[in-house]
């Protein structure tokens, strides 16, 4: 276990809080007031039963961060409410559970490579890649006189993931998409 100020913690960091337990780290914020002492709020998600809780430290407030590897493996299917990957050089294969994924689960595409946080070699949380190029099914058409650059529509993706796009992207179009929060980056380039 490492020793690590409450305000370096990050999203997919597992820490050890004071019950015994295991959490991955689902969203961290730092809030700084003018007056007053600054404090880190963590949304957690217990890694034994899947229960969320919401803690708020000071800080500069010691948590203990649990030591796990980061192995990257392959995403290869799913089987029933499980995701099954591979290690590339071992060729072993490891299920994990569609509520370790939550809203990430979408954008899964066969053989993509993910980093899996591995803990006394169980799986504890995944990291996917920063984006994905997804296709633009269906979405709305652009109001006349809607040119601000910041006007954005609504748009369902080919992998049910619905997509906030500028008024010039149409159906049809493939598009690069941020997976940590479902966001519009770019036009794909290919």
């Amino acid at each position: 276990m490492a020793v690590e100020v409450a305000a370096n913690i990050r999203k997919g960091n597992i820490i050890e809080h004071t019950d015994g337990q295991l959490y991955v780290v689902l969203k961290a914020e730092s809030f700084r007031p003018g007056k007053g002492t600054p404090t880190t709020t963590i949304e957690m998600r217990r890694i034994s039963d899947g229960i969320k809780s919401v803690i708020t430290t000071k800080t500069q407030e010691k948590l203990e961060k649990a030591f796990v590897e980061e192995v990257d493996h392959t995403y290869l299917y799913m089987d029933g409410d499980n995701y099954v990957f591979m290690h590339p050089e071992t060729f072993e294969q490891v299920y994990v559970s569609g509520t370790m994924l939550g809203d990430s689960a979408p954008f899964l595409q066969e053989n993509m490579t993910c980093i899996l946080q591995m803990f006394n070699g169980e799986p504890v949380s995944i990291t996917l890649p920063k984006s994905v190029v997804v296709e633009i099914t269906e979405t709305e058409p652009v109001v006349k006189g809607q040119t601000a650059s910041s006007s954005y529509k609504p748009a369902m993706t080919d992998i049910g993931v619905r997509v906030m796009v500028p008024p010039h992207i149409d159906a049809g179009t493939r598009i690069v998409v941020a997976t940590e929060d479902s966001t519009y980056m770019e036009r794909a380039k290919d």
